[in-house]
């Protein structure tokens, strides 16, 4: 039986490609039914999109023919997939905010069908950080990508920017409607195509007893914003990730652990990778016997009392990833610091025997600051030197990190570490 999908053609010079998308599309032998918005109208005509898909292309939310026969909320849910392509920086935040102020930003709000889109613009639209705000609430929320590729735009630029071809798009709708892991539909051309990128995220927890534990106030939200990175530049990426409160990134196989002997271990046997990026907060110390049943206070007189825990050093991840036999040709950690952040990363770059380190002033522990916070400030430090970085949201920080990974990865020699 013939699925049905839903394409939302938005207003970008990539409309275009939209065209060849619904033959490819028919040719598997998938049923679909084209939105445009006015923008897209002005690219290629609904003339055209109704001659490829054999059925009427729809434009108005508030047709009275349409409503009548089919009405917007049963037109988002008859299909089995929505595409959207090109999915502009305007569409994709509407449908981030939530706005429903014509017919396809409407059935984006109106839907629980799954939702691919194929983002088109000009590479600065891209990697503007309201894009990228837009991009990440979008993933959360559950949306799946393919694209954007590097290439040469319309406007003359080249970078990331440019809509998935047609056959691209169609392999990650025939996996989405197949009900295939998410890793089917992430991009497969990218800077780091063919590359595999091992990342740690978030806090570890280590246990005193049943119920108490030492951590600290990571959020995970640079470490996933990392792997989302990574997928989006044509990565396979495995994620170790600590407890955090973050859905798992979309294309990303994910490996949930609690302490830092269970991340290490995680790590292990993820080797060996391409990259290795220690971004999690992994506590230093655990207690050396935790109690198998809650530790109560002894009777007193309700005056302070004093307690002596025990702790012992956890293992070293980034070290033993940095000198291990497994060794990948690059290795990344994280220094998260109170002071002289810059001399005690260049510092830990030396200790641990890794190329770089992402250091950042962690002093501010509040929701606007680093740990927790959306955006971060930070400091590449390399053996040849450091570069400071303004703050930026950290998915932005992610997305530069990523091109700066690969562009070392293209320079390294083949037979290098």
């Amino acid at each position: 039986m013939s699925r049905n999908i839903l394409l939302i053609i938005g207003g970008g010079i990539a409309a275009y490609k939209s065209l060849d998308l619904i033959r490819r599309l028919r040719e598997r032998d998938l049923a679909v039914r084209v939105v445009m918005t006015a923008a897209a109208a002005q690219f290629v005509t609904p003339l055209a999109a109704a001659s490829l898909s054999g059925d009427k292309v729809y434009q108005e939310l508030f047709s009275l023919t349409d409503e009548a026969e089919m009405g917007h909320i049963e037109l988002s849910r008859a299909a089995d997939l929505i595409i959207i392509a090109p999915a502009t920086a305007d569409l994709l935040a509407k449908a981030a905010h939530g706005l429903a102020n014509d017919l396809a930003s409407t059935l984006l709000l109106a839907t629980d069908t799954k939702i691919l889109a194929a983002p088109a613009m000009n590479l600065r639209m891209w990697l503007h950080p309201a894009t990228q705000r837009n991009i990440a609430q979008l993933r959360r929320d559950g949306m799946a990508f393919v694209g954007p590729d590097d290439g040469a735009m319309a406007c003359g630029e080249f970078g990331p920017g440019r809509m998935a071809e047609p056959l691209a798009i169609v392999d990650a709708a025939l996996a989405a409607l197949a009900g295939e892991t998410k890793m089917a539909l992430v991009p497969r051309t990218g800077p780091l195509a063919g590359r595999h990128v091992l990342i740690t995220s978030g806090p570890t927890h280590e246990p005193m007893d049943p119920v108490r534990y030492i951590a600290n106030r990571s959020s995970g939200r640079q470490g996933h914003a990392l792997a989302a990175a990574a997928v989006a530049a044509g990565a396979r990426v495995t994620l170790i990730s600590g407890p955090v409160q973050l859905p798992d990134p979309h294309g990303v196989t994910v490996y949930h652990v609690e302490t830092a002997r269970e991340m290490l271990a995680a790590v292990q046997q993820a080797l060996p990778v391409d990259i290795f990026i220690g971004a999690a907060a992994v506590a230093d110390w655990r207690v050396a016997k935790a109690g198998d049943q809650k530790i109560k206070k002894p009777p007193g007189t309700g005056t302070p009392r004093q307690m002596q825990v025990e702790l012992v050093e956890n293992p070293d991840i980034l070290a033993s990833v940095a000198t291990g036999d497994k060794r990948p040709r690059l290795v990344v950690g994280f220094a998260a610091e109170t002071e002289n952040v810059i001399a005690h990363a260049q510092a830990k770059l030396a200790r641990k025997g890794c190329d770089l380190i992402i250091a950042n002033d962690v002093t501010v522990s509040s929701a606007g600051g680093v740990m927790g916070g959306a955006d971060n400030t930070v400091h590449v430090v390399s053996h040849e030197g450091v570069e400071s970085w303004p703050k930026l949201p950290k998915e932005e920080v992610a997305q530069r990190l990523m091109r700066r990974f690969a562009t070392m990865l293209d320079a390294m020699s083949p037979h290098a570490p």
